[in-house]
């Protein structure tokens, strides 16, 4: 018999939990570890469409990378995504910060043909992105990498001319990073969610940011949770839940 506390202590050997940032709230979000599990949905986020992928199917648990409970709840509604999982009896692990650390970052590389060499930054002995050395390439060629390699509808960059040598990578949201990615002589910045002022930084600095979007930069949590968890887990059906998508439109 597979628990959710078999599961959740797998994840935490990949991707240990202790290591999530202080804002985080990666763990056991909803539910209870003694639960049996036999059929388990993996998904980015907890939409209501992979609840009811979930409802459907039976299953006892959801994988996702983004935590279902971020803020705290003073009422819980039944018709709200928290509500209907509990109510339901379906376990939820969120596993966020952790897993960007420890494998999210090294996935995504991997995805797009790099090779990292150095942290842009290290936390608490903890790495955040990668910094990874490019051969000479340009920037329209780097965009067509990055738009194959992650099905990306659409890419939004600031082109500052020239050769790439060196760019760093960061998973979701990692605009902030910025100011370590000057400081390291860095041509490029990947990564996902880039505000206004940090395109301004950046094209005053003389640095290209490549903004692939936060969904895309890290949907790759679904396909490798799913494998790693099937191999160990033999007994239990994990499925990528069938409404997993980008849930945004594109116009041009």
């Amino acid at each position: 018999m597979t628990t959710v506390k078999d599961i959740y202590n797998y994840i935490d050997k990949i991707a240990p939990f202790k290591n999530q940032e202080s804002y985080d709230n990666s763990g056991i979000n909803i539910g209870w570890g003694d639960d049996e599990v036999k059929a388990a949905m993996i998904a980015l986020d907890a939409t209501a469409d992979v609840v009811r992928d979930a409802e459907q199917v039976g299953a006892q648990l959801l994988i996702t990378h983004h935590p279902v409970i971020f803020d705290p709840i003073r009422q819980i509604s039944f018709k709200s995504v928290a509500g209907r999982l509990a109510f339901d009896g379906i376990n939820v692990i969120s596993a966020h910060t952790n897993f960007d650390s420890a494998k999210l970052n090294d996935i995504l590389c991997d995805k797009l043909n790099l090779i990292p060499t150095e942290p842009i930054r290290v936390d608490n002995g903890v790495p955040i992105g990668y910094i990874c050395e490019c051969a000479n390439m340009s920037p329209e060629r780097l965009v067509t990498r990055i738009q194959a390699a992650l099905g990306t509808t659409c890419v939004r960059y600031n082109n500052m001319g020239g050769e790439i040598n060196r760019t760093a990578v960061c998973s979701g949201s990692g605009g902030s990073l910025l100011p370590d990615v000057i400081a390291k002589n860095v041509d490029c910045l990947i990564t996902g969610d880039v505000k206004h002022s940090v395109f301004i930084d950046a094209f005053n600095a003389g640095v290209m940011v490549i903004d692939a979007g936060h969904y895309h930069t890290e949907q790759l949590f679904c396909e490798y949770m799913r494998n790693v968890l099937s191999e160990k887990f033999p007994g239990v059906h994990f499925d990528i839940a069938p409404s997993e998508r980008d849930i945004l439109s594109y116009q041009f």
